[in-house]
C-alpha cells in the first residue's frame, strides 16, 4: 500500500522531476577547500507531494462516497456522536481498501513490479500506474460532470473520455461521488424520517406536545436498523454501488 501511495503521489505531482532527473544533494567546494551542502528543489517537491497523499487517497478512491453516506446515516438515525468520527473514518478507510484492492493489484502488476524489476523506467511506470486509476474513476464519473469540467478547462474537443487529463478527471470524479453519495444517503434517510413523522403524529394526538419526538423515536429507529441488519445492508450497498458483486 505504501508503494502504491508513493507511485500515486509521483503521478500527480512529480512527473517533471522524474523526467529531468534533478540531483537531490549538491556539494559545492569553496576556495579554502571546505565544502557546502545544499538541498535542491527536488527534496522540497517530494516533501510537498507527501503532504498531498491523504488528499489524493480521499479524492481518487471510493473513500468520499463512503464517508458521506455514513455521516448522513448517523444523522438520519439521530445519533450525534455514535459511532464516533474515528470509527466512521476507520470504517470508510478499510472499506475503501477492500473496494480498491483490485485496482491496487493492477497497479502493482503493471507498474510497481516491472519498475522494481528494472523492466521499465520510472516515467514509464508512472504512465502505467495512471491507467488503472483513470479506468476506475471513468467507470464512476458522470458524463455530465466530466463535460462540465472539460469545458471549464478548455478541453471541449476530447476524442474520448479516456483522453481526459487527470486535472479534469479528478474534480469531475469527486463531484460525481458527492452526487451519488447524497442519492444513497437520501434512500437511507427515508425510513427513519417516516418513523419520526409517525412518532410526532402520535405524540401530537396524545397532547404530549412538550415531549420531543426525537427522544421517543430514537430507540424505535435503532431497533428498526438492527432488525433489518442495517450495517450489513449499508456496507453491501456501498460495495455494490462500485460494481462489486454485481
Amino acid at each position: 500500500m505504501i508503494k502504491w501511495l508513493l507511485i500515486l503521489a509521483s503521478v500527480l505531482f512529480l512527473p517533471s522531476v522524474h523526467a529531468e532527473g534533478i540531483e537531490a544533494l549538491t556539494i559545492t567546494t569553496n576556495p579554502d577547500g571546505s565544502q557546502d551542502y545544499s538541498v535542491t528543489l527536488q527534496v522540497l517537491a517530494i516533501m510537498t507531494a507527501l503532504s498531498f497523499i491523504p488528499a489524493a487517497v480521499i479524492m481518487m478512491t471510493s473513500f468520499t462516497r463512503i464517508i458521506v453516506v455514513l455521516a448522513i446515516l448517523r444523522q438520519a438515525i439521530g445519533l450525534q456522536q455514535t459511532p464516533s468520527n474515528q470509527i466512521l473514518l476507520g470504517m470508510s478507510l478499510f472499506l475503501s481498501i477492500f473496494i480498491m484492492a483490485p485496482i491496487y493489484q493492477q497497479v502493482n502488476e503493471r507498474a510497481i513490479e516491472p519498475y522494481l524489476n528494472e523492466q521499465v523506467t520510472s516515467v514509464q511506470a508512472l504512465e502505467l500506474a495512471k491507467e488503472p486509476m483513470k479506468a476506475f474513476m471513468l467507470s464512476q464519473v458522470r458524463i455530465k460532470d466530466l463535460e462540465t469540467f472539460a469545458k471549464i478547462a478548455g478541453h471541449d474537443k476530447l476524442d474520448s473520455p479516456e483522453d481526459t487529463p487527470l486535472i479534469v478527471l479528478i474534480p469531475a470524479f469527486v463531484t460525481s461521488e458527492l452526487q451519488t453519495a447524497f442519492i444513497i444517503g437520501f434512500m437511507f434517510f427515508i425510513p427513519f424520517l417516516i418513523v419520526d413523522l409517525v412518532v410526532a403524529s402520535v405524540l401530537m394526538a396524545m397532547g404530549m406536545m412538550m415531549l420531543s419526538p426525537m427522544i421517543v423515536s430514537l430507540p424505535f429507529k435503532i431497533m428498526l436498523f438492527v432488525l433489518v441488519d442495517g450495517w450489513s445492508l449499508v456496507m453491501g450497498t456501498l460495495a455494490k454501488s462500485f460494481g462489486l458483486g454485481v
